[in-house]
């Protein structure tokens, strides 16, 4: 019996040993902890208006002259500048490269400004339509209520009918008192 006990506390010391080895389990009631970066994190909104204001840049008259400028610059430089200084020649190939790398950041540049703007466009579209619906759904309850005053005052007497139910009755009276004879007028008083 002993041998038995012992050998069951042996066991419960393994097992204790073996549950003390195997990795905590996180639990899920408590959030994590922060863990740190490796990359550093930037506000995606930030670079959205980062794109929209580059967009607009280059959707002016300003740039265009701008740009204007420096192609004519570029090149009256590398036709009129002495050999020594010059930087490209006549195919101007690095100015083909410079334009086509511009025009390679400007193209999804623009692209992201524009779809920004659908993102808002659909958001005011979407707030529209609701505005709009509220719009009707106020409109036709009151023409439902102007219809049921409408109806009401139909059965409501109004001033000319009372007006005319008066004048009746006075003209009713008139001759009522015309036509009696004198001695009931007599009686009366």
């Amino acid at each position: 019996m002993a041998e038995r006990e012992g050998g069951r506390e042996g066991r419960d010391r393994i097992l204790a040993g073996a549950t003390a080895s195997r990795p905590r389990v996180p639990r899920l009631d408590q959030p994590r902890p922060p863990r740190r970066r490796v990359l550093p994190e930037w506000d995606p909104e930030a670079f959205g208006r980062l794109s929209e204001k580059i967009a607009r840049f280059l959707g002016t008259g300003r740039f265009i002259v701008w740009m204007t400028v420096v192609i004519i610059v570029w090149v009256v430089w590398n036709i009129a500048a002495p050999d020594v200084v010059r930087f490209d020649s006549y195919p101007f190939i690095f100015l083909t490269l410079m334009l086509s790398l511009q025009a390679s950041y400007a193209a999804p540049l623009i692209l992201l400004a524009q779809n920004r703007q659908d993102d808002r466009d659909r958001v005011n579209l979407e707030q529209d339509r609701k505005q709009n619906e509220r719009s009707i759904a106020d409109t036709e309850y009151l023409t439902r209520e102007i219809a049921a005053l409408r109806a009401g005052l139909g059965e409501v007497a109004t001033r000319d009918w009372i007006r005319s139910e008066l004048q009746d009755l006075v003209r009713e009276l008139e001759t009522e008192r015309t036509s009696r004879p004198a001695w009931r007028d007599a009686d009366d008083r």
